[in-house]
């Protein structure tokens, strides 16, 4: 998203406001990238679930969308690429590639549907959190969360492969860590969710929160770091 009042030096708004940020820029290339190689994963995994050859070719349609799930956000931080459209797109294209990875797996019958259910419950569920408190801020992304993208993206990429034996094993080990992290982080963005609701509403009703002064009292010295790891939107 393309901060808003991004101003002068010094941080205050003003008549020298950055320029916004192009929608058509390398992040959000990379993310378009991700949501065409969806339905190419697919219909290559598809068109020969047997056949050694078509699954190498869904696992590099696959590895080749996960990279860029790792890079697109991370070149839009760091080279100020970051628009409205890459932060509505890119969750969706994550969400897609996942989504189609579990299901076609489990249609396939080498992914066990109760695993897929599970992930995709969790990210809907995360979704409308993010949806349900927007108006007061934005739930940082976690560390778990990252490793739950992560762990489910190597095992997806394992499960795509045709193996066998310790590495079939493995590959079993690492996606029931993924869905491990991914129903413990999940309750984590539930309890954030409702801690950034109750936080709204303490500063609705003018309650100071714990740490504050109250209102006519002086500040006790720098302000105190959020514990609840919210970031308030700006």
């Amino acid at each position: 998203m393309t901060a808003p009042g991004a101003g002068a030096p010094g941080g205050v708004g003003g008549p020298e406001a950055l320029p916004s940020v192009s929608v058509l820029n390398v992040a959000n290339l990379l993310t378009i990238i991700r949501l065409i190689l969806v339905p190419v994963f697919v219909v290559l995994l598809f068109a020969g679930p047997d056949n050694d050859g078509w699954r190498y070719a869904a696992f590099v349609a696959y590895a080749v969308a996960a990279v860029t799930d790792q890079v697109d956000g991370s070149i839009a931080r760091h080279w100020h690429l970051v628009t409205d459209f890459g932060i509505l797109v890119d969750p969706i294209a994550d969400k897609a590639l996942t989504g189609a990875a579990l299901i076609s797996l489990s249609v396939l019958g080498e992914l066990p549907w109760p695993v897929t259910v599970v992930v995709l419950l969790r990210e809907v569920g995360v979704t409308l959190l993010r949806l349900w408190v927007i108006r007061f801020g934005v739930i940082a992304a976690s560390r778990g969360g990252k490793a739950k993208t992560l762990l489910l993206n190597v095992a997806i990429g394992l499960y795509v492969l045709p193996l066998a034996g310790a590495a079939a094993t493995s590959r079993a080990v690492i996606l029931a860590a993924g869905v491990v992290v991914a129903v413990v982080t999940g309750v984590d963005y539930v309890y954030r969710a409702l801690a950034l609701r109750r936080r709204a509403a303490r500063d609705t009703a003018g309650e100071p929160a714990a740490g504050e002064p109250a209102a006519g009292e002086p500040a006790a010295g720098p302000a105190i770091t959020n514990e609840e790891g919210l970031t308030d939107a700006r």
